[in-house]
């Protein structure tokens, strides 16, 4: 994958950042519209997901970030950029990206105070691995996925938290916040693809 972008507007991108440059790739924190040049990949990172959304109308990103998408640029987003990716969020108002075919509630699991790390069932990182911990703050949920959206992971009581929809992925938890590359690794796969 060329030149990776991570959204730093606001919320957990050093993280993304980090784990990108130790799996050997080359990432630009992503600010303003010129930065999404030359890109192969853009992840959109956990945090508050109206504060990210609003910096990103202030600094003009929502439109350039929409034809990296067209495109076919990899784009991931992870808790808050899920939300950010996600055409429906019952109705809240908020700027969103609204690229990916799926329904999200925000805060699904209740506050902060009730964090959880669950392993996950993933398939899509390979025949016979581990679960992966998933890190859950916070953390939205897909409530409905469209026809073209392939369920990635879902808890043991089945409700959905990770989704692809071709160069679309995300995922409701903070992969950023474990020692497991996997996700990262799968992401960057979806480049090179």
């Amino acid at each position: 994958m060329a030149r990776v972008g991570v959204l730093a507007l606001q919320g957990a991108f050093a993280e993304h950042v980090a784990t990108l440059r130790k799996l050997g790739a080359q990432t630009i924190e992503v600010r303003l519209p010129e930065h999404l040049e030359g890109l192969g990949g853009l992840v959109i990172p956990g945090g508050e997901s109206t504060t990210i959304g609003k910096l990103a109308v202030t600094y003009g990103l929502i439109e350039p970030i929409r034809r990296l998408a067209e495109r076919g640029v990899p784009i991931w987003g992870t808790c808050a950029g899920m939300i950010l990716l996600a055409r429906d969020i019952g109705g809240l108002d908020q700027p969103l990206l609204g690229l990916m075919d799926i329904a999200v509630r925000r805060n699904a699991f209740g506050r902060q105070v009730d964090s959880f790390i669950a392993d996950l069932d993933m398939p899509a990182l390979g025949p016979g691995m581990a679960p992966f911990p998933g890190v859950f703050i916070r953390a939205p949920l897909i409530e409905r996925a469209g026809p073209e959206v392939e369920v990635l992971a879902r808890l043991p009581d089945g409700r959905a938290v990770a989704a692809r929809q071709g160069s679309l992925l995300a995922t409701a938890f903070h992969p950023e916040l474990t020692q497991d590359t996997r996700l990262h690794r799968y992401f960057l796969s979806m480049g090179e693809a």
